[in-house]
């Protein structure tokens, strides 16, 4: 098992920036994004970016050794619990990240991505432009996780599973590559408490990412979370769970009912 670290120039990271997350999150629909509004605001983070162009964005990867254990992944021995949906469609499998991993033998990564903390705070005086960096600063770090993910599937010496993947950045928004990147708190893996478990392989403090007692990360610009390569992997939401996989998730992950309750408090029915 080696962790690998990287660094990044907010110029390096410009391609891989999905521009209509960063509208999203000014609430600019896609057909107002090349009205004045849209336009303007872009070319004001354009200029943002230029102007910090020494900040860094740091990324690490681990490639570990994993198999499942019904709905757990063991990972380097270590157990990551992972959740079940349970909708009742009889035309749709109830997923849970633990399929797309062998029960004998298999690599799951383990990754990570933070931008410099002074980044987000740069202008703490102008709230606008405070508020575009910390938009910005979003966009960065899940343009390096885009970014690293791409090395990641094509560089043997990281894990090199699609050696012949040939997509431009702009391509990759679209996800078009085999493999996923659930990141720790999204939909497919909502317990933000995986979190800890993650740290205790990629120390995460090495990148600069500080974790809350709640598992929040500072700066809050940083991604974490899996990288699965069977090409059948994709996303899903896990949605509501009832009272008996949750105490059954709570035993799993060693945690009692309360700390279950308040990690998945969106999941419950």
């Amino acid at each position: 098992m080696k962790i690998f670290r990287f660094k990044y120039s907010p110029t390096e990271l410009l391609p891989y920036i999905d521009w209509s997350y960063f509208y999203h999150a000014w609430r600019i629909k896609p057909e107002e994004q090349s009205s004045h509004e849209g336009l303007e605001l872009k070319r004001e983070a354009m200029e943002l970016l230029a102007a910090n162009s020494d900040k860094q964005i740091y990324a690490t990867f681990c490639l570990c050794s994993a198999h499942s254990d019904g709905d757990d992944i063991m990972v380097e021995g270590q157990r990551f619990p992972m959740l079940r949906q349970q909708h009742n469609d009889a035309e749709r499998p109830n997923l849970c990240l633990a399929d797309f991993i062998s029960p004998i033998e298999d690599k799951i990564g383990l990754f990570a991505t933070s931008v410099e903390g002074s980044f987000e705070n740069s202008y703490p005086d102008d709230d606008y432009r405070h508020m575009v960096m910390q938009t910005l600063g979003d966009r960065l770090a899940e343009a390096a996780a885009s970014h690293l993910h791409s090395v990641v599937r094509t560089s043997k010496e990281l894990w090199g599973y699609s050696p012949d993947e040939n997509f431009t950045p702009q391509e990759l928004n679209s996800e078009p590559y085999t493999g996923i990147r659930p990141a720790i708190g999204y939909p497919s893996l909502p317990d933000q408490s995986i979190i800890f478990l993650l740290d205790g392989i990629l120390h995460l403090q090495e990148i600069g990412i500080e974790l809350t007692p709640s598992g929040a990360m500072l700066p809050h610009s940083s991604v974490c979370g899996l990288m699965f390569a069977h090409p059948a992997a994709r996303y899903f939401s896990v949605g509501r769970i009832d009272a008996t996989q949750l105490a059954d998730y709570a035993q799993r992950r060693g945690i009692g009912m309360e700390s279950a309750k308040k990690f998945l408090s969106r999941n419950i029915i």
